[in-house]
């Protein structure tokens, strides 16, 4: 088995031609203000970043609407103090208004199973979540969108911007089909395009 954390999975999706969240990773103090000018400056976002840290909320690892320098330097050492951490990464901070979900994972039944539902945090606590298995046609596609809650009151251009995010996936484990897991969450609709804030892969 082969895991990429946070930065693996992200540079490796963007390879793909997901759209990632603008970001920079920091091993060391030294390195936060050429992130925080390279994501665009304030207010930006500071997670933990490590190998073995998977649930960053649950360990308090993620830090919102840092607005000056003093509190990059701040959060960078409450952030290496938590187990398991490697250093942080700054991610520009941009707006949205709900959080997806979108992962593949493969079954020993039908191979190949991809994920959509509502993303975020509480994740485990919505179960709001549907299933199809790959490969999936686009109509299918929006027959899943549809029935999950979150899919309520979107848009028609959100909509097309999901169903672009699940096809790619579902094209990507046909390229790569040792991946075991992915999960991309959260993803987010921000100025009309889908995201990615935060991912994770698994590799058999």
């Amino acid at each position: 088995m082969k895991y990429f954390s946070e930065k693996e999975a992200e540079d490796f999706l963007e390879k793909f031609g997901f759209n990632v969240v603008t970001r920079k990773y920091c091993s060391s103090k030294k390195d936060l203000f050429v992130a925080i000018s390279k994501v665009g400056g304030f207010p930006f976002v500071m997670k933990v970043s490590g190998k073995k840290i998977v649930h960053k909320n649950k360990l308090n690892g993620i830090r919102l609407g840092l607005n000056t320098f003093s509190n990059a330097l701040q959060e960078f050492d409450s952030l290496k103090k938590i187990k398991g951490a490697k250093g942080v990464m700054v991610q520009k901070q941009i707006p949205f208004q709900k959080e997806f979900l979108i992962g593949i994972k493969k079954t020993q039944d039908f191979g190949h199973v991809v994920i959509f539902g509502s993303g975020g945090t509480n994740v485990e606590l919505k179960k709001d979540v549907a299933f199809r298995v790959c490969p999936v046609e686009k109509e299918e596609i929006k027959k899943m969108i549809k029935d999950t809650e979150i899919s309520k009151g979107l848009l028609s251009e959100e909509g097309k911007e999901l169903e672009k995010v699940i096809l790619k996936i579902c094209s990507l484990v046909k390229k790569y089909p040792n991946i075991s897991e992915l999960d991309i969450n959260p993803l987010v609709i921000s100025e009309g395009r889908a995201v990615v804030l935060d991912a994770r892969i698994l590799f058999e």
